[in-house]
């Protein structure tokens, strides 16, 4: 279970201190140019730190957002280019080697000339396959296939993991799926936007099947069958919201047990077919899924399960097949992104190397970018924020002895990892060539597969990474009890060596307390310090902390998008608790420094209002209308400009930082701020 700092993809840059070649320091770490000082920071501090610099940066047209962490990975995109063509290039590069590997995945990516040809060759055998399904057990056998050949995830989600109530071993697990609308609710609500998706993902799913050769109208009705499958299958399934409580996800079953409860499955021999042989027990994270979806089995005809496996095979290949497929695909993102032009073949096909082998394009990464003097910085850094959480939890009004002593003890049980991971995961046995770029997807997909069901039966691997090296972004592990932060975060605005502490704590510090609250947030705080799901609260001292939660989440309910679209604050709690605790924690710590003890100015700003500043141009940006209602539904992180200003009206210290006063638009009375870490 990871807590991340910032939704979505995986991308990425470097600490200018790590960096042989980095982005450019900045004059002024905070520019008064980039900030509208005609309005007043107690009115709209989001616009009063960062106006100049929103109205200066529209959303590129190759993108659905603009904003630091696009910076960032934009720049750092680029670095990775420069590693995958340099790779692709290198003709003396030893066969089996890292870089010949990166190499040839890459130049086959690339050859767009012998992916058109190809048209949807790649996929044709398994579209053949899927069209003679005969009865339900052939599907289920077909639907095994597919996931054990990376080809699909059909019907369910199903994963190795730890369990979280004894993270030593390994479960299978077993959870909602089958759909592929980014939320549930578009498939079963009817405002505008909800049937303008549906609309349009008819049209694609109509079109994808046109382009294999199938007649118009039966195209058509192909494309119904699967909205119809579809749609049963959201209906199904658990809100966001409801999927965030770890304890009504955690179903425990034998196999026999669930056998009885999905009777259409034959669990024994399903869990063989998918490699996991053995097994006395599954965790189901929504039992009534799986008995809705048995019941659909059932009632819908095995002529219709064809072509909704049809549709699995089609909708994951599309992106990777002739340019045809590849305009369907965008057009249909289009409607819900907003993007205007398609991100250049070699920003996806750099993004795609880095997704599908990123620790070995992270071992170039590394040897080129990364320096240990970063390490050094970030364990000072992560050795300051720990001990001014330390500090903050041993005084809290609100929290019993016996509670903060469990605290403390998860607190000092944290394990930070910081840049890429001690023991390379090196792919052995995964084939790749220059000539066969779906291939060497497919490949990468049943080795990936056997990788994670490899784990079963072995003790726990806390080596490994959630997030490869050149990503801009960074995570915590409920289960791992561990802060990770991968190296392409480690840049400004979030760290420069060239920095004040007031622009480094307000930065990589709050992401770091970010990361440590995630621990002690509405759901990460339901785990112990050894990661086991296990209450080690007082009754009272939780029922405390749940108040809490419940002010800060009617605080974010409050704020809008696009004039009327409200953000969930239940949805969103875990990182506005992440953001709530963290920049606390982040200000505690920069307090001891010499710079936090001082009132001196730089570039006309207070220590302290340097540091709030800097916390503010984190999370400056543009985003599309199509994508910012995308985010309110599928994204738990709150929006950029909430995020600015969410954490600080809860803060004492900012209120005396820009004299905000009563009548002020942000004030919130001493008494209604919101004090939880």
């Amino acid at each position: 279970m990871y807590k991340t700092l910032l939704q979505g993809g995986i991308s990425s840059v470097l600490i200018a201190l790590t960096m042989t070649t980095s982005a450019q320091t900045p004059s002024r770490f905070i520019d008064p140019a980039n900030m509208d000082l005609s309005v007043k920071p107690g009115d709209d501090f989001y616009r009063y730190a960062s106006g100049t610099w929103i109205k200066n940066n529209p959303v590129p047209a190759k993108e659905t957002r603009w904003g630091s962490f696009n910076m960032l990975r934009d720049f750092n995109i680029n670095a990775v280019k420069g590693l995958v063509e340099e790779a692709s290039a290198d003709k003396t590069a030893p066969a089996g080697s890292v870089k010949k590997r990166v190499g040839d995945f890459y130049a086959a990516a690339m050859d767009s000339l012998a992916i058109e040809k190809l048209g949807y060759t790649p996929v044709k055998a398994d579209l053949q396959m899927a069209g003679k399904l005969k009865d339900i057990s052939a599907v289920l056998d077909f639907a095994a296939y597919l996931r054990t050949s990376g080809l699909a995830s059909p019907l369910f989600s199903f994963s190795v993991g730890q369990d979280r109530k004894n993270v030593t071993k390994y479960a299978v697990q077993l959870g909602q799926g089958g759909t592929t609308l980014p939320d549930r609710d578009y498939y079963l609500n009817d405002d505008s936007r909800s049937k303008q998706i549906r609309d349009a993902y008819l049209k694609y799913i109509n079109e994808v099947f046109t382009l294999t050769g199938i007649p118009a109208a039966n195209a058509g009705q192909k494309a119904a069958t699967v909205m119809a499958i579809e749609k049963q299958l959201a209906a199904a399934q658990m809100s966001r919201v409801e999927m965030r409580d770890p304890y009504k996800t955690y179903n425990k079953f034998t196999v026999a047990e669930f056998n009885k409860r999905t009777p259409a499955f034959n669990w024994k021999d399903m869990l063989v077919k998918l490699k996991t042989p053995g097994q006395d027990t599954v965790l189901v994270s929504s039992p009534k899924f799986f008995t809705s979806l048995d019941s659909l089995l059932k009632s819908v005809p095995v002529a219709d399960w064809r072509t909704y496996m049809e549709w699995n095979i089609l909708k994951n290949a599309a992106p990777n097949l002739s340019s045809a497929f590849v305009k369907a695909n965008f057009a249909f993102s289009q409607v819900q992104s907003g993007q205007k032009i398609q991100t250049p073949r070699w920003q996806r096909m750099s993004q795609l190397t880095d997704g599908t082998i990123g620790e070995l394009l992270g071992q170039l990464y590394v040897a080129r970018y990364f320096k240990p003097e970063a390490k050094q910085r970030m364990d000072e850094l992560i050795a300051n924020l720990r001990k001014a959480f330390e500090i903050r939890i041993k005084n809290l009004d609100w929290m019993s002895p016996e509670t903060k002593e469990k605290a403390l003890a998860k607190l000092h049980a944290f394990v930070p990892k910081i840049g890429y991971p001690s023991k390379w995961k090196n792919y052995d046995g995964l084939v790749i060539s220059r000539n066969t770029y779906f291939q060497n997807l497919r490949n990468a997909g049943k080795w990936g597969y056997n990788d994670m069901v490899g784990q079963l039966g072995k003790p726990v691997d806390r080596t490994r990474f959630g997030m490869t090296p050149p990503t801009v972004n960074a995570y915590y592990s409920a289960t791992m009890n561990e802060i990770v932060f991968p190296a392409g975060i480690l840049q400004f605005p979030f760290f420069d060596p060239n920095a004040d502490d007031a622009v480094n704590y307000g930065g990589i510090g709050a992401v770091i307390g970010h990361e440590m609250s995630h621990g002690f947030d509405d759901s990460g705080s339901k785990y112990d310090k050894d990661g086991n799901l296990r209450n080690w609260w007082t009754d009272e001292d939780r029922s405390k902390f749940e108040a809490k939660a419940k002010a800060l989440g009617e605080q974010f309910d409050q704020y809008t998008v696009l004039d009327t679209i409200h953000v969930n604050g239940k949805f969103t709690m875990g990182e506005n608790i992440g953001d709530l605790g963290g920049l606390n924690a982040a200000y505690t710590a920069f307090k001891m420094t010499k710079q936090g003890q001082s009132n001196e100015k730089t570039d006309g700003f207070t220590p302290d209002q340097r540091f709030f500043l800097s916390w503010a141009q984190v999370w400056r940006g543009n985003i599309l209308p199509e994508t910012a209602a995308q985010f309110i539904k599928t994204d738990p992180h709150s929006p950029g400009e909430y995020r600015t200003i969410g954490a600080p009206v809860n803060m004492d210290a900012w209120y005396e930082a820009f004299g905000v006063r009563p009548g002020d638009k942000l004030y919130k009375k001493p008494e209604d701020r919101i004090r939880m870490w």
